[in-house]
């Protein structure tokens, strides 16, 4: 045959496939998968991961090592090994739409379905299951038990059936003491022999991570019997009775790691006042019960034992940590509702705003304070204290020092600000004493030996380390650039970061803005590791032990890539003896969840792209083979898909500047394109992200609209100070016409979509240009000057910080720089507005407040300008619910299909949905002429 006919029959056969690609719509997003919890067994045998499609139902998957498939099960998750990898342990669910169409039919909540425990020996692939599942649990560094509790199913049906002997008052009052005050019934699991044991009323219950104990707390089986705490021994299947009580109440129960030592809180007061006279017990093996080491009597003067403080021993097991707290007001329980003020009082001098005191009032009740209690000459140390609460422990707890902070002399200025100072204390946690005090300086944190203090001083830019055994201060990178080189906003710039310190305290790795940096805490001599700004490669560490707290020099370390001009990423092998550096893998990919099992050299991980989704991989250190395990979504290849590519143009103002732009999979050069532009700061890092079809909570899902025929640009944006809104322009406005100048877009049919700060920029934009013919601006301030004044809801925090120093860039006040506040709010030329807008603003957002968009919407509205305002009702700064981000993605679809293709006009931007039909009738029939 002629080559040249074959060659065309080849490309008309292509081209016939690619037509026969189906086009992604609303009713796909269920039949997308993401792939959930992949774990890898301790020695590398095993892989474990749930596949949830749509959002709903999850598929579990347990892959052998050569990626054989040992086990599939529906409606499964949340998967485990035992640290003998011997066994899988997960969840089993209910199908989401039965449980559904039992919620229709009005079937009381007790009466649904509840999780199953499937327990899985690979060895043998028999699959255990038990019904009625509450929790369950497995110890942490040993294997052969797991503890699970059952959820209420003592109906009086079955009691009739056991207990047939007994009274039916009997049975009533047993009847009461089930569920949720009184516990649960927990049962033993032996793994090796399935036999199993059933204690009752179990209210908390724990193993220990090595030693073969299991601890709980018990309410009794009937009111004669006391609540206690009991422990039992896994190897001589013996029970020790630790302390018991009437009607007593247990928390913060905790093993030291072994095993041998055993902490609680007991609450043995049956009355209802405030003060509680808590408790602290300890047990160590060896003795017949737990003794009492505190209680309000012995603690420090004007603090109690708290039953919210953290309950935990050293590493060396020689201290145990508990929370101390003071004693809470007293309310006046005589007073009637109408006898009691409810005022709020703020004060111009608080040191807290006071919705953010309001919304941490729930925390403040319950703050404690970290004490210690020296198990080997029985003495109470008092860490942290009302007046310095925040406590870090050094070492894993066995360092000699502890770290005492506060930020309350410095939380007024923090409002507008945006950073806070802090004042230290080293704590010497044998003795209690203040070894060094600091005022006024950055966050510090200690060394893993907590030999030092050490952090990053924002204000001059500058890593620094305190030498906490001579109180010497050095300053580690004055004069270099360990700081954000490209900060645009009117703040000290952030850090790079660090990887940690190397043993024993002797040197800390930080990172310039590409390269791995060791660093003598007390000479201030420096190396460099990595020699990666000649390429512009960033370099970062990849922890492999999450156990080991410092960095291994002795050790072979895996690295993280990325290339600043490229885009592409990998995985490196550095050797620390000779700053030698191997490249394992890199490519045009995204790479990420990198997992190694902690018994062996196996590793999963996932790599990604625009057209590749993220499925887990199996590998080694050396990443010499490489086998794909999941296959998340199949039905990829049957849609008309999409290309990513990197594009550059020159700003306005003469930078050159990087973007995405996304094509679909079947482009013609020679056509006509709508285009959308969607874009926040600079996102261009990410060009490999992949962005499978899904209702968005904020933004325009790539995949959807490529597939349905549109180009997409994503322009990066950088800034001068004082002017946000004219930096946008100046950005991508340039990046548009260069678009059009390429001959494939469609210069009429022009739209833009943007999400809060992205959605404030398209409300600034559409007032300096007509070029977009339909814009959507999500959670916008049309006007800096009523916003500057407002409350970021979900903290409390007064927003004037954000004006002032970070995102919204102004620099200053609007008493010092009216003109700016004034010149970069859309509200100011909103009669200058000519594209129709669609507005999403939610009245529970807590960072923008939702008057910001009823203010864009009711003045567009006052001057007659085609705009649509979307409230999901309770929603927060972006819709949550599946049903309401479904509902966004499809009114946003048709707001640009009407006015970029020139499709009909769905009947909700016709006529609106009056709320007489909310929630009853959506309005997307089209309206056809």
């Amino acid at each position: 045959m002629n080559r040249k006919i074959l060659f065309l029959l080849l490309a008309l056969f292509g081209t016939t496939i690619l037509a026969q690609k189906k086009v992604l719509d609303h009713a796909d997003y269920k039949i997308w998968s993401t792939v959930q919890d992949a774990t890898i067994s301790p020695d590398g045998s095993h892989v474990i991961y749930s596949i949830e499609r749509g959002e709903k139902d999850n598929f579990l998957k347990i892959q052998d090592s050569n990626g054989n498939f040992i086990l599939e099960y529906d409606r499964a998750d949340k998967g485990q090994f035992t640290y003998n990898s011997k066994y899988a342990i997960f969840n089993i669910n209910a199908w989401k739409d039965s449980v559904i169409a039992m919620k229709k039919r009005k079937v009381k909540k007790k009466n649904l379905p509840k999780d199953s425990l499937a327990i899985f020996n690979l060895k043998t692939q028999f699959l255990s299951k038990i019904g009625n599942i509450k929790s369950y649990k497995v110890p942490k560094k040993w294997s052969g038990f797991v503890a699970y509790q059952l959820e209420d199913i003592k109906k009086e049906k079955t009691l009739e059936e056991k207990d047939s002997t007994k009274t039916k008052e009997k049975k009533k009052e047993k009847l009461k003491k089930v569920g949720k005050d009184n516990g649960y019934h927990l049962v033993l699991r032996n793994l090796k022999n399935n036999s199993q044991d059933t204690i009752k009323f179990v209210k908390d219950y724990i193993f220990a991570e090595k030693g073969k104990y299991l601890a709980y707390s018990s309410t009794g089986e009937t009111k004669k019997d006391s609540s206690g705490v009991f422990i039992m021994n896994l190897v001589s299947n013996s029970k020790i009775v630790l302390h018991k009580a009437t009607k007593a109440k247990y928390f913060k129960m905790n093993f030291s790691e072994s095993g041998k030592n055993l902490g609680f809180v007991v609450d043995t007061d049956t009355s209802k006042i405030q003060l509680r006279p808590n408790e602290l017990y300890l047990w160590k093996e060896g003795q017949k019960t737990a003794m009492k080491i505190a209680d309000n009597a012995t603690t420090p003067s004007g603090y109690v034992v708290s039953k919210y403080g953290e309950v935990h021993f050293s590493k060396d097991e020689s201290t145990l940590f508990f929370g101390l707290a003071k004693p809470p007001i007293e309310k006046d329980t005589s007073l009637l509702a109408e006898e009691i003020v409810n005022v709020e009082v703020w004060t111009y001098n608080e040191p807290k705003l006071y919705t953010v005191q309001e919304l941490q009032l729930k925390n403040d009740s319950i703050q404690s304070f970290t004490s210690a209690y020296h198990l080997k000459n029985n003495k109470i140390v008092q860490l942290a204290s009302s007046a310095f609460m925040n406590t870090e422990l050094g070492d894993e707890g066995n360092g000699k020092f502890a770290l005492v902070n506060t930020s309350i002399p410095y939380e007024l200025p923090s409002q507008w600000t945006g950073r806070r100072a802090y004042d230290y204390k080293v704590i010497n946690t044998e003795t209690g004493q203040t070894h060094l005090e600091l005022k006024q300086i950055p966050r510090m944190r200690l060394s893993p030996k907590t030999n030092y203090g050490y952090g990053y001083n924002r204000a001059d830019s500058t890593w620094f380390a305190y030498n906490l055994n001579n109180k010497s201060y050095a300053s580690l990178t004055k004069g270099s650039i360990f700081y954000d080189e490209r900060n645009d906003s009117p703040i000290f710039p952030r850090a790079y970061g660090l990887a940690g310190w190397t043993k024993y305290d002797k040197e800390i790795v930080i990172y310039d803005r590409y390269d791995i940096w060791k660093f003598n805490p007390d000479t201030k001599k420096s190396v460099r590791l990595t020699n990666g700004r000649a390429t512009k490669t960033v370099y970062r560490y990849e922890e492999l032990d999450k156990e080991k707290h410092y960095l291994n020099i002795n050790e072979k370390w895996i690295l993280r890539t990325f290339n600043e001009t490229t885009k592409n990423a990998g995985y490196a092998e550095f050797n620390p003896k000779n700053n030698s550096i191997k490249q394992l893998i890199e490519g045009p990919y995204r790479y990420s969840n990198f997992q190694k099992s902690k018994l062996s050299n196996t590793v999963i991980y996932s790599k990604e792209s625009f057209e590749t989704f993220p499925d887990i991989r199996l590998t080694d250190l050396n990443f010499k083979k490489d086998i794909k395990l999941s296959e998340a979504n199949p039905q990829q290849s049957s849609y008309n898909w999409g290309t990513i590519e990197l594009v550059n143009w020159t700003s306005l103002d003469g930078k050159v500047l990087s973007g995405m732009l996304v094509k679909p999979e079947d482009f013609d050069p020679t056509k006509k394109y709508p285009l959308l532009v969607n874009f926040y700061e600079r996102s261009s890092d990410g060009i490999h992200r992949h962005r499978y079809p899904k209702p968005e909570r904020s933004t325009i899902n790539y995949s959807f609209f490529t597939s349905r025929g549109y180009v997409i640009f994503n322009p990066d944006v950088e800034y001068r100070i004082g002017y946000p809104g004219e930096s946008a322009y100046n950005c991508v406005i340039p990046g548009v016409t260069s678009l059009i100048e390429k001959g494939f877009i469609d210069k009429d049919n022009i739209g833009v979509q943007g999400h809060s700060w992205g959605g404030y920029q398209i409300a600034y934009l559409v007032t300096k240009t007509d070029i977009f013919k339909a814009a959507e601006s999500g959670a916008p301030v049309p006007n800096m000057i009523s916003a500057y004044g407002g409350i970021r809801w979900w903290t409390g925090l007064s927003r004037q910080f954000q004006y002032e120093h970070t995102q919204s860039r102004i620099g200053g006040t609007p008493w010092e720089y009216p003109a700016r506040y004034i010149e970069n709010s859309p509200i100011f030329n909103i009669d200058k507005i000519n594209t129709p807008l669609l507005i999403m603003h939610n009245d529970a957002d807590g960072h923008v407040p939702w008057y910001q968009g009823i203010e864009f919407f009711v003045s567009l509205r006052r001057l007659g300008k085609p705009s649509w305002f979307l409230n999901y009702n309770g929603e927060p700064h972006w819709p949550l619910k599946y049903q309401n981000r479904t509902d966004f993605s499809i009114r946003m679809a048709q707001f640009f299909d009407h006015y970029l293709k020139g499709k009909p006009k769905p009947m909700w931007m016709e006529r609106g949905v009056p709320p007489i039909e909310k929630g009853i009738k959506q309005g997307y029939q089209l309206i056809e002429k």
